[in-house]
């Protein structure tokens, strides 16, 4: 076996060993030129013909010989999966092979063939490949701008191959004090003037602040600190951005184009408010979802039977710990994704849906009593999630049901293929890192969509699930992919996750319940669906730091319902204390959680429960502090709800950077992490192990110490002393001491219901700075 793939695996940040790289090679440059091959192959080689546009038959050829390279593929020098379960398989016994070109030139088509000769004596080719380089040039048309004119003259170019376009770059003007941050989920900074990074869902296993790299991007900023502005990149191909890095006066935009349409800018001028209400004016703003998405939500990988599921609830109510959803990660065969494990049935060979009817639950498998199950903790005052995965697992071989839906899938018609070298097309088989080769539904379509979908709807209607976790958006990859509405992936890949969590919505709400769906992957227009959690992270003090600037990034780009994983959920479990002050977090976060990933159920447990964290630890202080955190956060339900749906309106987040409230002030982009919850509270989490104490910046205006009642005036730092049990947070306006009773209140009340004191925030006031939006 040989094989050359132009273009590779389309993994965004690694080259494969068999592909052409630069795709798009510039004239004057080179390009390298790889080859995958058996381990028995002893040579190999490679034919370059030229063929010039104004002379065809005056054709030039070369014959290049290939030398062993390192083998890599899909971006790792294994192919080894990610999760603990796929990373002790071995590299695959090939052998990489690779050549460098001439200079190229512009104007002509080259043609590659890559021969291979095996131990044997035997000679194996590929067929012929052809590519172009490529120029940049000045092309003013290349860009159509929308609002004020902001491109700076003369910096519009597109990369051009005599036949089509393939980029269009640009520059912005970049004041001295000018600050950008948006573009999505970011994990490194929440500013990110001086940096470099790009558009494209990713999943970055872990270290999503180190690598730069994110689930949930968009094109999409904010310029703060002159006549505040923003813009958007019309596009869902991939975009980079050199954010002032390489000048600091200009921000240098590069984006894929399509082979005609000229690249669309949307500029946006007015503060921070007013600028994410033009973007989400055509992105698309959150639906607004029930107010118990705001209870706790507790969930553990190891959570794989029934029984484990209620001893787990059962524990919560010992504990006196409000809990308001449960998810449960491991409950399917892990093959079809619809079926629970243990479940005997008959397989539906047309792939048609199943019924609760058809299912008999052993009284010794694992979910005995589903419906049973679900109903105990309904009746616990407790909603059930299932984990999902957009994906056909074919490995290994399928049987049963999940070979009948695959034969259905492909004969139905509702999959994501690729081109196949042998001509049209094949399904295409996942070439991410997790569940490698699975089919992959086509989500973006209705269609097959409705295909998908019906195939759980027995799980709400009939078993009475309340939402979907709608995990691992970020399989598509390849430009080269064929969408069922003929477009190709390097328009549409971005969009899977989108309309994954959107089709899953649209099930839940065909069944009368609300769209909630947990997404860790999304793009420009995710903010309409569901709810989000930052991603896989380790249980680390950097990781805690790196998921606030996420959530807000995140709600700079529009996302409202965000939430991430309480310290961590991989690998050692986390210390004491930074389980308490991430406790303290997350209680003042849109969605409070916790989860845990599979450890094999080896002992000791690596479970987050707080239980075992303080098992684990010895320390006597963990349960009480979680217990009153989690009661803080059911009397902020009320609060959380009415300021939820305020954001909505107004457009000012709920999770909100101090800058869209004092865009004007230099010093909200110094010292510590902050936000506002909310109109009237600002949070100063502990973010760093051994702090007796921590610097606040109060911005100009009243503020009251909730803790002890103090009032402070603004407009400047204060430092306030953090005990273990205790997150900075101040309150402002004429009710702030209505917050301070709140938060005196050692015992709240179980379930949604007022508590006994005035509640700050169910109607909204005039006196806010934040403007509603029109209509």
């Amino acid at each position: 076996m040989i094989r050359h793939r132009p273009a590779g695996s389309g993994h965004p940040y690694s080259v494969d060993t068999e592909q052409r790289w630069p795709v798009v090679p510039l004239e004057g440059e080179t390009a390298t030129l790889g080859l995958r091959a058996d381990a028995d192959v002893v040579a190999a080689s490679c034919t370059i013909e030229w063929r010039p546009d104004a002379a065809p038959a005056d054709a030039e050829t070369v014959e290049l010989p290939l030398a062993r390279v390192a083998t890599t593929s899909r971006g790792r020098l294994s192919d080894g999966g990610h999760l603990a379960s796929a990373a002790s398989r071995l590299a695959r016994a090939v052998g990489g092979w690779q050549a460098t070109t001439p200079s190229l030139r512009f104007g002509g088509t080259y043609r590659s063939r890559f021969t291979a000769t095996h131990g044997d004596g035997r000679i194996e080719r590929t067929r012929w490949f052809e590519f172009r380089a490529a120029r940049w040039a000045a092309a003013p048309e290349a860009l159509v701008e929308h609002g004020r004119g902001r491109v700076i003259p003369g910096s519009v170019e597109q990369l051009h191959d005599g036949r089509r376009a393939w980029r269009v770059r640009f520059a912005l003007p970049l004041g001295a004090n000018e600050h950008v941050t948006g573009f999505g989920e970011r994990y490194d900074a929440v500013d990110q003037t001086g940096a470099e990074l790009d558009s494209v869902v990713f999943e970055q296993y872990k270290s999503q602040g180190a690598e730069r790299k994110t689930y949930l991007p968009m094109p999409f900023a904010h310029v703060i600190g002159g006549d505040g502005w923003g813009f958007h990149v019309d596009t869902s191909r991939r975009v980079w951005f050199d954010v002032g890095r390489s000048d600091r006066s200009r921000l240098a935009v590069e984006a894929e184009v399509g082979e005609r349409e000229p690249l669309a800018l949307r500029t946006f001028d007015g503060t921070p408010v007013e600028v994410l209400g033009a973007f989400l004016d055509r992105a698309g703003r959150a639906t607004e979802l029930p107010a118990w998405v705001f209870r706790l939500w507790a969930s553990g990988n190891e959570w794989n039977t029934q029984q484990e599921v209620l001893r787990q609830a059962e524990l919560h109510r010992r504990h006196d710990i409000p809990v308001g959803s449960i998810v449960i990660e491991a409950w399917s065969d892990e093959s079809t994704f619809t079926v629970f494990r243990d479940a005997e049935y008959g397989v539906n060979e047309d792939g048609a849906p199943h019924r609760l009817s058809d299912f008999t639950f052993p009284p010794d498998g694992a979910w005995p009593d589903p419906k049973g199950m679900t109903d105990d903790l309904h009746a616990r005052g407790i909603r059930l999630h299932l984990w999902q995965i957009p994906l056909l697992k074919m490995r290994p071989h399928p049987r049963g049901q999940v070979a009948a839906d695959a034969r259905a899938a492909i004969r139905e018609d509702v999959l994501i293929r690729e081109p196949d070298p042998k001509g049209g097309t094949r399904p295409y088989r996942n070439r991410g890192w997790w569940f490698p080769l699975g089919l992959m539904p086509d989500l973006t379509d209705e269609r097959a969509a409705a295909w998908w979908t019906e195939k759980r709807r027995y799980l709400v209607e009939e078993i009475g699930i309340d939402g979907f976790k709608t995990d691992g958006g970020e399989h598509a990859w390849g430009s080269e992919l064929v969408y069922l509405d003929g477009r190709r992936g390097d328009e549409k890949n971005n969009t899977f996750p989108v309309a994954y969590a959107h089709a899953y919505g649209r099930l839940l709400e065909s069944a009368g319940k609300a769209p909630v769906t947990f997404s860790r992957a999304g793009f420009t227009g995710s903010q309409a669906h569901g709810a989000f959690w930052a991603g896989d992270e380790n249980s680390t003090w950097e990781a805690f730091r790196w998921s606030m600037n996420a959530g807000l990034t995140a709600a700079a780009s529009g996302i409202v319902y965000w939430g991430w994983d309480i310290a961590g959920f991989s690998g050692e479990i986390p210390t004491a204390e930074l389980f308490i002050r991430a406790t303290q977090a997350s209680a003042f976060v849109p969605i409070m959680q916790y989860h845990s990933e599979f450890n094999h159920h080896r002992s000791p447990s690596r479970d987050r429960t707080p239980w075992n964290i303080a098992e684990r630890t010895g320390d006597e202080r963990v349960i009480p502090l979680f217990r009153r955190y989690t009661k803080l956060r059911e009397r902020l339900v009320p609060y959380l709800e009415h300021s939820a749906a305020r954001a909505i309106a107004t457009d000012a987040p709920l999770m909100r950077p101090l800058f869209f409230d004092w865009p004007g002030d230099p010093a909200v982009w110094t010292g510590e992490t902050q936000w506002l919850l909310g109109d009237d509270l600002l949070i100063a989490p502990v973010l760093a192990p051994d702090a007796a104490e921590r610097s606040v910046y109060l911005p100009d205006g009243e503020w009251t110490d909730v803790w002890t009642g103090e009032s402070v005036a603004g407009g400047r730092t204060i430092t306030v002393p953090t005990p273990i049990d205790r997150i900075p947070v101040f309150a402002r306006g004429v009710e702030a001491q209505s917050y301070v009773e709140l938060f005196r209140l050692e015992e709240g009340r179980a379930g949604l219901s007022r508590p006994s004191v005035p509640t700050p925030g169910w109607a909204p006031r005039a006196s806010r700075t934040t403007p509603r939006r029109a209509g």
